[in-house]
């Protein structure tokens, strides 16, 4: 196999690992985050020219995504986990 058909594998194996990822607005985010009783939130630091927050919060089975330029008001009992980078597969 040659180095790049290995690296198409792996990133079809992360593809299919990382299940479904839905992207929306940031309000819509807090939204979903704020319908469960301790939800897990990863967020991390992005951007090189433009910096933003990158939310991802799993529920009923799909994760959501969600950029912000700003922190999200994010309710209490939230469990809140900062992450080195939130890497998406392309």
């Amino acid at each position: 196999m040659t180095e790049a058909a290995a690296h198409a594998a792996v990133v079809a194996q992360a593809i299919k690992a990382s299940g479904v990822l839905v992207r929306i607005e940031p309000g819509e985010f807090v939204r979903i985050v704020g319908q469960q009783d301790e939800p897990l939130v990863i967020r991390a630091r992005g951007g090189v020219f433009k910096k933003y927050w990158r939310y991802l919060v799993g529920y009923k089975g799909l994760a959501f995504l969600a950029d912000s330029p700003d922190h999200l008001p994010l309710p209490g009992r939230a469990q809140v986990m900062d992450a080195k980078q939130i890497w998406i597969p392309s």
